[in-house]
């Protein structure tokens, strides 16, 4: 087996893999980079880029090769970065434990496996689920429109729905799709695979999710308070970059995040949250258009709305610099456009990397000033959600800032 080792947007390397298992990874657009190396024969140029995760692929009459990408922030930032996303309010520092691995699907495969573990300790979770049967006898109420669609007018069998006490619950499907996709992975070390094991025995009796399918949607309450956080990893589970397809006769079968994706998720409901409770709206996505007629068409990352309903600032979140030597120019013709069709004098880039904390330009001839903020992901948990406080504030404010480095026409 090949395993090839890589790090998010890190220089390239060369590995030795078959042609078949590099147009395939070619193919799938799961790297920056694969091409043939032109200097060795039998090596592919790889290069990752902002999927971090892992990837195995099963080569027809050869050895099979795995990519493992690892994240550069760290693993503990990463599961903040992704809890905090999928439930900022019930999110709590130390909830997740990733153990001692310092690659992410190990991370998470323990995280998962423990979080589901403690979240059965008291058993499984029962609940009302309703069912749909053809039966000779009444059990709850009769399907009347689908006894005629189907039956005809006979009298038996009767189409009837009823609901039954019982462990087959959505939580529980979860729960179980999620440990079934983790034991598939590459990459899970041995002793969280035995327990992963355990855990699916302990479900065995729930029915599995079907692949293809929407992942069937739960709601938190007070009744399954113990199994949010397994819930919410789960969730992180199934909802991830799956590449499973098959190219050929070559299978790939893997686990990715993509870090521009989560960075955007926990700018944008972070934010969100600092304004929660205030007369202020904030909404993700917010479709637009550029032009009168409406045919170009854009959705900046977050708008927020003032207490009249008319948009007040708008943020955009960028994960990864392109240039060495500064913010890409394209970043702020985007955001130009975005403050144009708004109607605001000022717009904000945020970025997970950056020379400066901030930056700040005016437009010529049109006084719009564009910010450039840097989050530091290497701080504590406290210190990152400080820094996006601060940047709440100054967008209701809607006060420009001065950085050292630069100096605006008119101040």
């Amino acid at each position: 087996m090949t395993v090839a080792r890589l790090t998010e947007h890190a220089p390239a390397v060369s590995v030795p893999l078959p042609d078949a298992a590099g147009r395939a990874i070619a193919a799938s657009r799961i790297l920056d980079t694969a091409a043939p190396d032109p200097y060795r024969t039998g090596h592919w140029t790889l290069r990752a880029g902002s999927k971090v995760g892992a990837v195995s692929l099963a080569v027809p009459g050869g050895d099979s090769v795995v990519l493992r990408i690892t994240p550069k922030v760290p693993i503990a930032r990463l599961f903040f970065l992704i809890g905090y996303s999928l439930d900022p309010r019930g999110w709590r520092d130390g909830d997740v434990e990733v153990g001692d691995h310092d690659e992410l699907l190990p991370a998470l495969a323990h995280a998962v496996e423990r979080q589901v573990d403690r979240a059965l300790r008291q058993g499984l979770l029962q609940g009302y689920r309703t069912f749909e049967d053809s039966a000779l006898v009444v059990r709850g109420r009769i399907r009347e429109a689908e006894q005629i669609r189907r039956r005809f007018g006979a009298v038996l069998p009767v189409e009837i729905a009823y609901d039954e006490f019982t462990t087959d619950i959505t939580e529980n499907r979860i729960l179980r799709a999620a440990v079934e996709r983790l034991l598939r992975l590459p990459g899970v070390p041995q002793d969280v695979r035995r327990r992963l094991l355990h855990q699916r025995v302990r479900l065995a009796e729930v029915s599995p999710l079907l692949r293809g399918q929407a992942l069937p949607v739960w709601h938190a309450t007070r009744l399954n308070a113990r199994y949010h956080q397994a819930l919410h990893l789960a969730r992180a589970v199934l909802g991830g970059s799956s590449p499973e397809h098959t190219t050929g006769e070559l299978r790939i079968d893997g686990f990715l995040f993509n870090m521009n994706k989560l960075f955007e998720d926990f700018v944008t409901v972070a934010l969100r949250e600092e304004y929660r409770g205030t007369d202020r709206t904030c909404r993700l996505q917010d479709p637009h258009h550029l032009d009168e007629a409406g045919e170009i068409r854009m959705k900046p990352d977050f708008v927020l709305y003032g207490p009249e309903g008319a948009p007040q600032a708008v943020a955009d979140a960028k994960y990864k610099t392109e240039k060495s030597g500064g913010y890409p120019d394209g970043d702020l013709y985007q955001m130009l456009a975005y403050c144009t069709a708004l109607g605001l004098p000022e717009g904000h880039l945020v970025y997970a990397k950056g020379n400066a904390p901030h930056a700040a330009h005016r437009v010529r001839h049109a006084g719009i000033v564009i910010h450039q903020h840097a989050l530091d992901l290497d701080r504590g948990s406290v210190g990152l959600l400080g820094e996006i406080r601060s940047l709440a504030r100054q967008m209701a404010s809607g006060v420009t800032v001065r950085s050292r480095s630069e100096q605006l026409p008119g101040g």
